[in-house]
């Protein structure tokens, strides 16, 4: 069986790289509110004897390293937001910060970029420049958009970008990828059901905006069985529903909101003009007013073919097993407004028997912040190889 090749001088970081990520777990921050983070990181790269440049996209944090002559240049990107979750682990190093928790392992990828960040500037065994951009607020609002909207890559014209999450169930030293699209587009939405309402007691003389409602969700799991092609994957999760305080009173209104998982832009739109069309047929028939806001999110993650076999290479030099073959997911990333503008690869890396992500008692595996350091180095002296 294959085994796990960390770099012997990040090897030797090992404790330095456990010390930062528990530091940025016990302190975790909301989307661009990462300033404690965004701070030691700048410390950190500082001490690298990188000269960080501060508050790209709010919070963001980018250090160039330029050796030789070359003018190759590649970046790479790590986020560094919490969740707003209560962290119901009881070590040490739990959440300070009492209803924020580094739930999906960002506090891994921050140390794992600077684990990276020290090693190449210590080393220097490439010719090139690559930039480690730490990204703010990937969990909401779209902090790689910011960054790419506030001249990310007129700054730090990278050529080619790559990206890294942690992905729990997969062993230690295991890396995947696909690609195309890897990662689903999310799109957000929210529709009303309006009438004058009424009493509970007499529903021959109102609209009963309840039932509409419910007829509307129902109606909307058609459009994914009988609009969407079987060959194409598509979901539609309506995840609230809002009406009435009292139980003898037909509400006047009705809300409801969800989410929208695509792949491509032809689903997005055959799905949002369908949710329409259903929710207004069905309201009118009922003499109800009906409307619909409808939001594109994260677009889809979708991965250039070349920087795959990049990543994969230099994940198959370090890791037990690197695979191009993954199966996409319905989950979203907002990496992807990176790739929209550079090609480049976005990779999984094994975090063990973890809980799963976005959950109280999840934790990132400190043996994977190695591995992950290591990866990121080995892609740069191979693809900027001296």
């Amino acid at each position: 069986m294959a085994e796990i090749n960390i770099l012997p001088e990040i090897l030797e970081a090992a404790e330095d790289l456990r010390r930062w990520r528990r530091d940025f777990h016990a302190h975790p921050e909301l989307a661009f509110e990462e300033h404690r983070t965004a701070e030691r990181v700048a410390e950190l790269l500082t001490s690298f004897g990188l000269e960080p440049h501060r508050g790209l996209g709010g919070t963001g944090v980018v250090a160039s390293l330029q050796v030789g002559s070359s003018e190759r240049r590649i970046g790479l990107r790590a986020d560094m937001d919490a969740l707003p979750i209560l962290e119901e682990n009881d070590f040490e190093h739990r959440s300070s910060n009492e209803g924020v928790m580094h739930a999906c392992g960002h506090d891994g990828h921050t140390t794992m970029l600077l684990g990276a960040a020290r090693y190449l500037s210590e080393t220097r065994r490439f010719d090139g420049t690559v930039d480690f951009i730490f990204q703010p607020a990937e969990e909401k609002d779209g902090g790689a958009r910011a960054m790419v909207e506030d001249g990310l890559f007129d700054l730090f014209p990278a050529e080619r970008v790559f990206g890294m999450h942690n992905f729990p169930g997969m062993e230690v030293g295991e890396f995947a990828l696909c690609a195309g699209p890897m990662m689903a587009a999310i799109d957000v939405f929210s529709a009303s059901v309006r009438s004058q309402g009424g009493h509970a007691a007499f529903p021959q003389g109102s609209v009963d905006n309840v039932v509409i409602a419910s007829q509307i969700v129902g109606a909307w799991q058609t459009i994914l069985s009988r609009n969407v092609d079987p060959l194409e994957s598509a979901v539609l999760s309506t995840t609230k529903i809002h009406g009435g305080d009292a139980d003898n009173v037909l509400p006047a209104e009705v809300t409801l909101g969800g989410c929208v998982r695509t792949f491509t832009p032809k689903i997005q739109d055959l799905i949002e003009r369908r949710m329409a069309e259903l929710g207004q047929a069905i309201a009118e028939a009922h003499g109800a007013e009906f409307e619909l806001e409808y939001t594109r999110y994260y677009p889809a993650t979708v991965n250039t073919a070349a920087e795959v076999e990049v990543a994969a290479a230099a994940a198959a030099e370090v890791g037990t097993s690197s695979r191009t073959d993954l199966i996409p997911i319905m989950g979203s990333e907002d990496f992807s407004y990176m790739l929209q503008v550079r090609p480049g690869a976005f990779i999984f890396a094994g975090n063990g028997p973890s809980a799963g992500l976005h959950t109280p008692r999840y934790d990132f595996d400190d043996a994977l912040a190695p591995v992950g350091a290591s990866y990121w180095a080995r892609l740069v002296e191979r693809e900027l190889a001296m």
